[in-house]
Formats: C-alpha cells, structure tokens, sequence
C-alpha cells in the first residue's frame, strides 16, 4: 500500500498530477481542495495517498492533509459513491462545507455535486452522521490564495478540470463564463466555479 509521496511535481492538469519520486513517475488525482494548496511547478509536495487496485487499474489518489484522506475513505464506503463521485465532493465543498452538510442534513447542498443524485445525498449522509465523529474528522483552516498565472490557455485548462469532475461542456463553460474573471490562475477559476455552482 501506498500512503504517502514526496517528490517533484511535474505537472498539475486538474484532477492530474503528475510527481517524481526519484526518477519515477507516479500519476495522482487529487480534489481541488489539494490543488489549491499545492506548490509551483519543480518545487516538492508531499501528498497522503489511497491506492485503488481494480482488474484493468492501479489508481492513485493524492490529498494535501489526513483529513481529506480520512473523508475520502468515509466516502468510498457509502453505497453508490465510487472515487469519482468523491473526488467531485471534496471539490466542490470545502471539509468545512461538507461537514456542515452532515451535521445539518443538508441534502440540497449535496444534489449540486455532479454525480450526487437525491437518493444518494440521503444515504450518504445518514451513513456519515456518526461515522465523521468516529473517525476524528475535524475541519481543514483556509488554504492560501494561488497566485495568478499569466497562461493564455488557463480558461481551456479550467473548463477541461471542470468536466473531468463531472460537469457537461456547455454547463463548465456556463458557469466559468458567469464566475471567473481576467487574470485569476486555473486554480482560481475552477474555485469561483464551483462555489458559482454550490449557489
């Protein structure tokens, strides 16, 4: 079992990471909660990990803190959510948000995560209620401000995060031309996106 990596990060094309450990290259995808914490390209990361082996596939998933690792794996045993439904969950909701949604039973709040239906919302958060406390779930501080990038294809790299967490074309490309603006890096655009969404 993989639970940990400290290494290089080579590339960052949300969900993706791309990190070198030594010379090899290991292929993580993250929430954007860990994108919005991560530093610049060629300077070292370390990410929690949780490895899912599968028939045709050995997938890596990266977290900045225990915590969302902790959350992550409380997700994959709810019945109906696989990763990348809670990779969707802990991008669009911050840990507070999210735990907030559990405490209260905040189901509308759930059902505008792509891929979180009615049905699911509600089991998930009747199977979290008590688990979250067991499992010593507290909530993440805010994670700084990105700087900006000055990349010409940051809005196409924003749309194409947005979709690979679930979201169709013309609704990333809606709700990126309703919340982002001149300047923000990919980061920030996927970030006002998202919150645009949670609204």
């Amino acid at each position: 079992m993989i639970g940990r990596l400290t290494g290089v990060l080579l590339e960052k094309n949300p969900p993706g990471l791309l990190i070198d450990v030594q010379g090899l290259g290991y292929e993580v995808d993250s929430p954007m909660s860990t994108f919005y914490a991560l530093p610049a390209l060629g300077e070292t990361v370390s990410l929690y990990t949780h490895l899912v082996v599968r028939e045709d596939a050995q997938l890596l998933y990266g977290f900045m803190t225990r915590t969302e690792r902790l959350l992550f794996r409380a997700l994959l045993k709810v019945n109906g959510v696989g990763a990348k439904v809670a990779l969707a969950i802990l991008s669009g909701l911050s840990t507070d948000e999210f735990l907030s949604c559990v405490a209260t039973k905040d189901v509308a709040a759930l059902v505008r995560v792509p891929g979180i239906g009615k049905k699911t919302a509600e089991r998930l958060l009747v199977e979290l209620q008590d688990k979250v406390e067991s499992l010593g779930i507290v909530p993440l501080p805010p994670g700084a401000s990105q700087p900006v990038a000055d990349d010409p294809s940051a809005r196409e790299q924003a749309e194409e995060a947005l979709i690979a967490l679930g979201y169709k074309p013309a609704e990333a490309v809606r709700l990126l031309d309703r919340c982002s603006e001149d300047g923000q890096s990919v980061e920030q655009m996927i970030r006002a996106a998202l919150r645009g969404a949670a609204r």
